[in-house]
Order: C-alpha cells, then structure tokens, then sequence
C-alpha cells in the first residue's frame, strides 16, 4: 500500500525538480553598468517556478506537480476500490436480507460487536421487537440472527473504513499542499459526499423497521431510499474514478475531426445508459421483482406481461410494481437484447472505435467493455433462470460495477486535450 500511494524516495530525490528551494543568485544583467554583479532575490523568490517549496515551519513539503499528482491519482484509485468493495458487500447484504438485523445506529458505539451471550440476547431481543421478526423470522435461532447481524455490521464498518480512506488522506494532502485550488473543491465534495452517504444509509435502514398496521407486505426497505443510496453511492465511484483516471492516464492527442466526437458522445451515452442501468436494480432489489418471473426471453407465457400496468397512476407502476420494474430492467440491462439496450449501445461504440485511428490502450478499452457487456448477459439471464441465488447475484452486480468502470476508462481515453 506504502509503494502504491507514495513514489519511492529514491525516485524523488533524484527528480530534476526536486530539490530545496533556497535563494540563489540572480544571471548577469546585461546592461553595461551592472556588468558582472549579481544581485540577490528577493525573500520569497525561488529559482525554480514549477517547484512546490519546501517552507518550515508551514508544514509544506516539496514535491514535483506531477508526482503530487500521482500521489493524489492513486489515492483516489484505492478510494474508488473501497466504494466499489461498499457497493457490493451492501448487495450481499441485501440478497441474503440482512440489512434490517441492526436496529439502531451509533457512529462510535456500535464498533464494538456483541461478546457475551448476554450481549448477544439483548441485542436478538431488541430485533425481535420489529416488524421483520415478527412476520418473516418469527422462528430464527440466536445462531441465524448473529449471521445476519454480522452481514450488516460488515457492511456498517465497511462504509467507516471508506470514510477514513477519503477523510484523512484528504486532510494530509491537503496540509502538505500537494493539492491544486481546483483538486480541493473536488475532495471536499467526496468528503462530503461520503458523509451524506452514512446518513442516508441509516435513513434507508428505519424505513424498513417501522409499523405498518395497513400493509401485510413483507417489511422492506423503501425502494426509493435504496435507490437513492445507491445511485450516491455510483456518483461517489465514478466521480473518484473519473478524477483518478484524469491525473494518471496522459491524454491522447487526438485529431478532434466528426468521427472523433460522434465517438465521444456516443461513449458518454453508453456509460449514461450503464449507470442509469444499474441504478435500476436498486428497484429490482427493492420489490425483489427478480423473483417475479423467472423465464427468458418472455416473462411467462407472453413477451409483455398483463400485469404491467395494474397501479394508478400509470406512473407508480414504473417505480412500484414489480413486474413493470423488471421489465424495464431487462430492457435496460444487458441481460436482454430487446430494443435499444446497454449491450446494444456497447457494440455498436465498439465497432465504431474499429473504424478509426485509435491508440492501442484505446482500443483495448472499447473491446473489454464489449467483452465485459457480453458477459453480463450470460450473468443477468443465468441469474434470472437459477431464481437469483445469492453468489450468482453478487456476480452480476459486481459485473456492473467493472462494466461502469471500463466505461468511465474509455472516456478518459478519448477525453478532449485542452488548448
């Protein structure tokens, strides 16, 4: 970790840029009367421009401009990969209905799992006293309980362990100036971010414990608090990828002709099309409609089920009926070829890619996104087939987040140099 985040000392002291930045004396004038007289600079004066200076007492240290940003690209990577780590054990969590085991929430206090079988039976029986215990585990053992407490709290201290990856770094950074005034914005905005997504972890979470006399469905979360955690949880990946790829990736300089940014949107469209995808199974989840029908290509005996519109107003149904939300995740997902969908989107950039001049690394990012989307439909329809077993599942959402994230790579790749 100490290799990957920080460049080897030897490489820095032997940098044409690094070194300390003392006053020296200033060239000869080349007026007559000053003719080999060198004057000194002025305090605060350096002879280096690009150089990061070395101040005591400031608590800077010198460092090249690039390296500092590489320092700061492969943060924000390894920051990425703790998200991406959050998302998936939070799916995990999800599929094996455990999210709802925890039922109260302390920044500090719950840190500390249960130890003593006293522990442990306080904490079953405060469980049992909401609405999941007493419709759907009435009969579950203290041994099943601690399996599912031990899924959430896995998942709780996780998101701690992504907040500290972004938090105390950042602060770091920060004090040693290794920031640029446009790269702070950008990490106070992933700090904050990361903060809202904790809050909004819990605010899912007591959807899901509260009463509902009227209601003899089984005790959920809300599927748009789910949809919403997740979807800033996808902002939160992306824009650290985004920012790590910009700083460690050069840019190519590409001839900025039609073909070029007909091939630019249409890589932007696509990795739109895969969020917007993966956002929608957060409603899959949500209304378990994974479980609804279970057949491909049709849903049933027909290609449109009747029951897509059974809610009023016909808007609800695209947000809570179950059979209405997976069949606009088949449309979207790659898991189906009906109508305009990802996969589609995906192999029509890719041969459009084939078409030009395009840098290796280019190219090998457009045919690993294809092989990437392929691969997603023998997950999606698998999954569906199988009745959405848990490490199936797990896979299929994992492969969305490495279909989100080669996406974002083509995009960095065919990113427009600025002038």
């Amino acid at each position: 970790m100490q290799r990957l985040l920080f460049p080897p000392l030897k490489t820095l002291m032997g940098s044409q840029c690094l070194r300390l930045l003392v006053p020296r004396a200033a060239p000869r004038t080349q007026c007559g009367c000053s003719c080999g007289i060198r004057h000194p600079l002025r305090p605060g004066q350096y002879s280096t421009i690009s150089e990061v200076s070395l101040q005591s007492g400031r608590g800077t240290v010198s460092l090249p401009a690039k390296a500092a940003e590489r320092v700061v690209g492969r943060w924000l990577l390894v920051c990425s990969g703790t998200v991406a780590g959050a998302v998936i054990l939070g799916g995990v969590t999800r599929l094996t209905e455990s999210g709802l085991s925890m039922v109260d929430w302390h920044l500090i206090k719950e840190m500390k799992p249960p130890t003593s079988q006293e522990e442990w039976k306080t904490e079953f029986q405060k469980y049992q006293q909401f609405p999941e215990f007493k419709i759907l585990n009435h009969d579950m053992t203290l041994a099943e309980f601690k399996f599912i407490w031990y899924m959430e709290y896995s998942h709780r201290m996780w998101g701690r362990l992504v907040g500290l990856a972004y938090i105390l770094p950042a602060a770091y950074f920060w004090r040693k100036g290794w920031l640029s005034r446009g790269m702070k914005g950008r990490v106070l905005a992933l700090c904050g971010l990361v903060c809202f997504q904790g809050l909004l972890g819990w605010y899912m979470v007591k959807s899901g414990l509260e009463e509902k006399p009227d209601s003899h469905d089984i005790p959920r979360v809300s599927q748009y608090r789910l949809a919403a955690h997740l979807g800033s949880a996808l902002v939160l990946y992306c824009a650290s990828m985004w920012t790590s790829l910009s700083l460690l990736l050069p840019q190519h300089k590409l001839p900025e002709t039609r073909q070029l940014l007909w091939l630019r949107r249409c890589a932007h469209g696509t990795a739109g099309l895969v969020f917007l995808t993966a956002l929608s199974g957060a409603f899959v989840a949500g209304l378990d409609a994974g479980l609804v029908y279970n057949s491909f290509p049709k849903m049933g005996e027909s290609w449109i089920p009747e029951d897509l519109f059974t809610f009023s107003p016909i808007l609800r149904n695209v947000f809570e009926n179950p059979t209405m939300v997976q069949f606009d995740h088949r449309i979207l997902m790659p898991s189906s070829l009906q109508g305009i969908t990802s996969v589609t989107a995906v192999t029509v950039l890719y041969f459009l890619s084939r078409r030009m001049p395009l840098p290796r690394r280019t190219k090998v990012a457009a045919a690993t996104l294809l092989a990437l989307a392929y691969t997603q439909v023998g997950l999606g329809i698998s999954t569906l087939l199988m009745y959405v077993p848990t490490p199936l599942a797990a896979t299929h959402q994992s492969g969305s987040l490495a279909l989100l994230s080669v996406a974002l790579w083509l995009m960095s790749e065919l990113r427009r140099v600025p002038k």
